[in-house]
């Protein structure tokens, strides 16, 4: 007997093969069959679904969901518009922080919002002392306060107090470690928003060190959920580079650094896996240190690599040879090219046809990169809801002739390129459905329109989000395809995103989400 047959709603396959279906049957947590193979069976329990239209679970292929969690309940400066705002709720942190020498995080920090950067010396007006460490929201940057900068190791660059980058990261690390159990917490609050959103896995951008490490023992806290049963949705991890260590004989297996009892891509079950390397090579562009070839239209800054070529390179090859898919984060022009260069390099020293390396963002790519993206089968993980909340700065700051270049669609997908969808929350939105809207409007927020020729279909826009993800984090067997033997992973819409206006996309209904054949409600 079935555990469940959904009847009544238009399935949206995303399988070509069978495109459209009415019926879904369910068999404890997978796909048993469907239409005719579905109602043929006799069902515990029938779910009439009254016309809705379902999809496979969204898969979010770049998340951070520890930094979303702890986010979510930090103090954050983001509705500020002036200086005084700022340091007002600063200083309700720091009158929350009993210890005199105490760590005060506060959220939500963008220049662009002030007209400058904040200093360490208007932080120490109100911080009594205390370690504050103002994140920007791109978290490539920080603002800290004079107790902070007492701390840091001579020669680390910052100005006034903001530092970023590599020196932002060696002031993170001054910071207590979170325990496992506040991490634990932090990725179930926003594992809870995903669901929400209809996403049912997602791939979490870099663990354990890195630029957003939050300890070195973070994989612990989402196996103590997994424990408790209290993982929201399926999660995928992805080591940063950093946590891998030299060997002292490399010769016995062929490569150079490898992760401790020499785990690497593909360990774990469909709940909990290992997925990708994540290799940081430059910034970000709300930060201006995303590395571009030609500087920031009005300024003679260029952004910055987080380390030299050649090192970067050595990074990713070793990652390669360790036998581990490559999430390269690349977003200006100039770190794709470094990118693409090792990657190339790597499958040069030992071919691995099916790697399925990706370039993380890939915020800016040239006319001329693309045919690269495509002769080494990388994917494009970007995030098309960065221009829509963001897209009038960003075009700004690229000019008349490199905006069309920024997070493309149609370019990617014309070239022969796996285009895959994500959010990098907590940076901005993590809506799958106004991620797919812009997709095809190429609209920002205030309505400029960003690159009209990179839009896309809506189909081609719902296919990054589910198939392609899927296949960008080794779940293709088992996921972003409604199919017989699939996991039972949905999305319930209250409408259809091909039938609407495009407008209309970002604010359909997520009615549920459905993950082991077990129904979610949103909260």
């Amino acid at each position: 007997m079935l555990t469940t047959r959904l009847t009544n709603a238009t399935f949206l396959t995303m399988d070509p093969a069978r495109p459209v279906a009415r019926d879904l049957a369910v068999w404890h947590g997978r796909i048993a069959g469907l239409d005719e193979e579905a109602v043929s069976l006799p069902a515990a329990e029938v779910v009439d679904l009254q016309g809705a239209t379902v999809l496979p679970g969204f898969v979010d292929a770049h998340v951070h969901l520890a930094w979303a969690g702890l986010k979510a309940a930090t103090p954050s400066v983001a509705p500020c518009r002036r200086v005084a705002d700022v340091l007002a709720v600063v200083a309700d942190a720091v009158a929350r922080q009993p210890a005199p020498g105490g760590w005060v995080d506060v959220a939500g920090y963008d220049q662009r919002t002030l007209g400058r950067h904040l200093t360490a010396a208007e932080l120490d007006t109100v911080c009594r002392g205390r370690q504050v460490f103002l994140m920007h929201d791109s978290g490539h940057a920080c603002v800290v306060s004079g107790a902070v900068l007492d701390r840091l190791p001579a020669g680390v660059p910052h100005q006034d107090g903001f530092l970023a980058e590599g020196a932002m990261s060696i002031a993170r690390s001054l910071r207590p470690p979170y325990t496992q159990a506040e991490l634990a917490d932090a990725v179930e609050r926003a594992g809870r928003a995903c669901l929400g959103e209809g996403i049912t896995a997602c791939a979490e951008a870099g663990i354990g060190g890195g630029l957003l490490g939050h300890s070195p023992v973070e994989l612990g806290a989402y196996q103590l959920l997994r424990d408790q049963g209290r993982l929201p949705l399926r999660v995928q991890l992805m080591a940063a580079a950093d946590t891998l260590r030299p060997l002292a004989d490399p010769s016995t297996d062929g490569f150079p650094r490898a992760l401790d009892l020499g785990m690497r891509t593909g360990f774990g079950d469909d709940w909990l896996s290992l997925g990708a390397l994540k290799v940081f090579t430059d910034g970000g562009m709300m930060a201006r240190t995303a590395a571009l070839t030609s500087p920031y239209l009005g300024t003679d800054g260029a952004g910055q690599l987080q380390d030299t070529p050649e090192r970067l390179t050595d990074t990713i090859v070793a990652g390669h040879l360790g036998g581990w898919q490559l999430a390269v984060h690349a977003i200006g022009d100039r770190a794709a090219d470094v990118a693409l260069d090792a990657i190339e390099e790597a499958q040069a020293r030992r071919p691995r046809p099916d790697a399925r390396h990706r370039i993380e963002h890939a915020g800016l790519i040239r006319p001329d990169q693309l045919p690269r993206f495509a002769e080494l089968d990388v994917s494009a993980v970007v995030q098309p809801v960065f221009l829509r909340s963001f897209g009038d700065d960003y075009a700004a700051i690229m000019g008349e002739e490199r905006a069309p270049w920024l997070y493309r669609g149609r370019g990617f997908l014309d070239g022969g390129v796996r285009l895959v969808g994500s959010s990098d929350r907590p940076v901005t939105d993590g809506s799958p459905l106004r991620a797919v809207q812009f997709m095809v409007e190429r609209a920002s927020s205030s309505g400029r329109i960003i690159g009209p020729d990179e839009g896309i279909t809506v189909e081609q826009a719902l296919h990054a989000y589910t198939a392609a993800g899927a296949h960008a984090c080794h779940w293709d067997d088992s996921a972003g395809t409604l199919a017989p033997g699939k996991r039972a992973d949905l999305v319930v819409l209250g409408d259809d995103p091909r039938r609407v206006d495009p407008s209309r996309i970002g604010s359909i209904e997520v009615v549920a989400t459905i993950v082991d054949g077990r129904l979610t409600p949103p909260s």
